[in-house]
């Protein structure tokens, strides 16, 4: 069952709120493959980094075709949605919003452009200065933003519409303007977008979300992650730099460099995030979480009869810790496979099951035993309480979690939407209030260095802010900031196209989406 969204359900409990995933890219230059398909196999790989909606944007040197909508990959699209999106080249997004509400407008990829140039774009990440980017583009229309070439005159409120109307706009070809304005966005940014004629893509000087390229007997494939390329067989060629932007056409690959690299890859990536079935600059990220594992079982050693993970992102950690420590590995929880990471919760006598919707115990694996629980992060502590509480009536003698990342105690703006500082129990707890608070017999966290050790990665070469604080990118100090905050712009702004009916908006955009460009 799933929400108007498209997403499988809501809070795994109704005061908890996860860290969400961001989006995920992929694109495909290939003249002699069905691209839409190997776009569709390729954002189902990347269904993991956004479930609220999803789209394909075809080019075939003529004229350029978006299809989007909200819900799941397999949702959107299906063969009579797929069947008139015919090209050589194509852009797919998959989208969990970090800028802008969780709305049909918001889909990606991002359209704009008039009869002369038609561009569409999909990003990962989250831009932090986009509300300077905004002012350069009202002043470009001379305040009116209903002018604007494109989704941003229609109701969008992403960093993405802002991003992709800037770039239909100034002189010269597409790799031209995105070369003079990338240098002026801040905040991480993954970029795969496309014309009728080229493909594009592009990442931030930090690279903090992963982008890699692959190959194709005859063609290209740019991805979030390496998993995408091998559901689609692409060959793993590189990443694609920080700072770099890349165009690809019947002539092959050109690139350029936008920006000096100054790499801060994101930590958590490692930790959540990613596939464990992906690399991340030659590190695979299952090794990184096993090692993660094996490092908590040397710091946090404790007597116990079994080590069992939650499921799913806890797996690799609980094997590493349990070669490290001895203590048999074992499962001790069952995941429902058709409830996602949250639960439609319509009567309180539902929301009281918490946990158990997505959770079962094997009580005979689990009774009279002293449990090591491994599990990925903390954010507020209650799915951990009630798991806590859960295991205890299914008879454990003993509870002890360990976690494989540090306190998260800071908020991200760089494209995962955690929970605010407030809300961030390791913000404002010491480790024995946590360890009491969720009812645990001992709680351990992995430590900072041997996390960073574990992937494998020079230290300064990481953004750890979500465990430090230490952001690598500035941010802005203008007020206009947050999930919401160009929503609340074009409100009072009194230009936010809803207001003659949001309907007539949906239907204008729809044309828009699907019919722009030249003929």
């Amino acid at each position: 069952m799933t929400r108007p969204d498209g997403r499988l359900n809501h809070d795994l409990l109704p005061t908890e709120s996860l860290p969400q995933d961001e989006c995920g890219v992929f694109a495909v230059w290939a003249p002699e493959e069905d691209v839409a398909t190997l776009t569709y196999y390729g954002l189902y790989a990347l269904q993991h980094r956004g479930q609220e909606s999803a789209g394909i944007a075809v080019a075939n040197g003529r004229s350029l075709r978006v299809y989007k909508d909200m819900g799941l990959v397999s949702q959107v699209f299906n063969d009579q949605a797929l069947r008139p999106l015919r090209g050589h080249m194509a852009i797919g997004h998959t989208r969990y919003s970090t800028t802008g509400a969780s709305a049909w407008e918001n889909a990606q990829p991002t359209l704009a452009g008039d009869d002369d140039r038609t561009l569409a774009l999909a990003h990962n990440g989250n831009i932090v200065n986009s509300a300077e980017l905004l002012d350069r583009l009202t002043e470009m229309l001379d305040g009116d933003l209903t002018q604007a070439a494109g989704e941003i005159a229609r109701g969008s409120t992403t960093d993405t519409a802002i991003l992709s109307s800037l770039l239909t706009m100034g002189e010269g070809e597409v790799l031209d303007r995105a070369q003079r304005l990338l240098p002026d966005v801040r905040g991480a940014f993954s970029l795969v977008f496309l014309d009728e004629n080229r493909l594009y893509a592009a990442r931030d000087p930090q690279g903090v979300r992963p982008l890699v390229l692959g190959r194709l007997t005859r063609g290209w494939v740019v991805a979030s992650e390496t998993a995408a390329l091998d559901i689609v067989g692409a060959s793993y060629v590189r990443e694609i730099a920080p700072g770099e932007i890349i165009a690809i056409d019947e002539n092959g690959l050109e690139t350029r460099t936008f920006a000096a690299p100054q790499p801060k890859g994101c930590v958590f990536e490692y930790v959540y995030l990613a596939r464990p079935d992906t690399r991340i600059a030659g590190r695979e990220v299952y090794d990184a979480r096993v090692e993660m594992g094996r490092s908590l079982a040397r710091r946090h050693a404790v007597e116990a009869d079994l080590v069992m993970p939650v499921p799913e992102s806890g797996i690799p950690s609980a094997i590493g810790y349990a070669e490290e420590s001895g203590i048999p590995y074992g499962l001790g929880l069952v995941k429902n496979a058709y409830v996602g990471r949250t639960f439609i919760a319509p009567t309180q006598s539902i929301r009281q099951l918490g946990i158990r919707l997505k959770l079962n115990p094997l009580k005979h694996v689990i009774k009279g035993k002293r449990l090591v629980v491994v599990d990925d992060s903390i954010v507020r502590g209650n799915t951990q309480r009630a798991l806590v509480k859960m295991l205890r009536e299914a008879g454990a003698a003993e509870v002890h979690v360990r976690i494989s990342s540090p306190p998260v105690t800071w908020p991200c703006f760089y494209g995962i939407d955690f929970a605010t500082r407030a809300e961030l129990v390791a913000a404002n707890m010491t480790l024995e209030e946590i360890r009491t608070s969720i009812g645990a017999d001992s709680l351990g966290y992995v430590d900072p260095a041997d996390m960073i050790a574990a992937t494998e990665q020079p230290a300064d070469q990481l953004c750890t802010a979500c465990f430090s604080g230490d952001y690598p990118i500035p941010l802005p100090t203008d007020e206009r900031t947050g999930k919401d905050w160009l929503d609340l712009e074009r409100a009072a702004r009194r230009t936010d196209p809803t207001d003659v009916g949001s309907q007539q908006v949906r239907e204008q955009t729809r044309d828009f989406a699907q019919n722009p460009g030249r003929p």
